[in-house]
């Protein structure tokens, strides 16, 4: 796979400083009103555009505006197209640019692109990218069949072990109080990415074009942990990337349980204090 132009970041998580706005606050408590300073997560709309077309006729285009928390972007709007269908794979990529707000991914100029296929609105929130979808059967025609090798199961010692290993890594979380995450674990319970967005799927996105630019898909030998609930985008995101394993924090919704089962994904939700419960796929852990 030839080397796309873009600076690949280290998988745990860069300082918390563009993600963190410091604003003035009025505390108020049972010892009264204190005027202080509060770290609030950053939301700032991303505007992804697209440079295509063969070389005497390049285009550029707006393809999507997604409202995130800065940081890791170009892997947020590569993970993006990677989950939308929309490439392949990194060699799909000339090159990646940022510049304030605004990410523009140039593609092959002899890639064969069809915009018009692609059925999302160009605004996003950043709490349910699935909104902009005009059906959901655009969801489930973009998913690859599920691979048929088999990894030995996961004992559940080990997702009990998760949880904590990742609040532990949430560097503006933990300074916030107010971003999703989505890691990858490997079969040891090894931490080997983590992304922190204000959006559930921006985060996963960024894991995914981490993965990308690295060589990593398809990710049939990880453990993808979410930190809230698992719904149905989600999962869909992770079948694209080839994920057997989805375990939330949070409950799933029952378009992800469908989801998951038509995908052959094993999920895990309400991860928390030695507890789970596992709503497709038992079969890949052990109890």
């Amino acid at each position: 796979m030839p080397p796309t132009a873009i600076h690949t970041p280290l998988a745990h998580p860069e300082p918390a400083g563009p993600g963190i706005a410091h604003l003035p606050v009025q505390m108020i408590s049972a010892d009264g009103l204190r005027e202080t300073e509060d770290s609030v997560a950053v939301e700032e709309p991303l505007e992804i555009r697209l440079q295509f077309g063969p070389v005497d006729n390049r285009r550029e285009q707006s393809l999507s505006i997604t409202m995130r928390t800065p940081g890791n972007d170009p892997e947020l709007a590569s993970g993006f197209l990677y989950t939308e269908g929309i490439i392949a794979g990194a060699a799909s990529i000339l090159s990646i640019s940022q510049a304030g707000n605004v990410t523009l991914i140039a593609l092959r100029e002899d890639l064969p692109l069809d915009l018009g296929g692609l059925q999302r609105h160009f605004y996003t929130s950043s709490s349910c990218g699935v909104c902009g979808k005009s059906s959901i059967d655009a969801l489930r025609h973009i998913c690859p069949i599920p691979p048929t090798s088999e990894d030995p199961p996961v004992d559940a010692g080990l997702l009990y072990s998760l949880p904590a290993l990742l609040q532990e890594k949430q560097a503006i979380f933990g300074a916030t109080g107010g971003l999703h995450a989505a890691s990858l674990f490997d079969r040891h319970g090894q931490l080997t990415a983590l992304r922190e967005d204000i959006g559930r799927h921006n985060a996963l996105d960024k894991v995914i074009g981490y993965a990308l630019h690295q060589g990593l898909l398809p990710l049939s030998s990880s453990i993808l942990l979410l930190s809230g609930r698992a719904c149905f985008e989600l999962i869909q995101k992770a079948a694209m990337a080839g994920i057997r394993i989805v375990v939330a924090i949070g409950p799933p919704s029952s378009l992800a349980v469908q989801l998951a089962k038509e995908s052959g994904i094993t999920l895990v939700g309400f991860l928390r204090e030695q507890r789970f419960n596992i709503y497709s796929g038992d079969h890949r852990i052990r109890i």
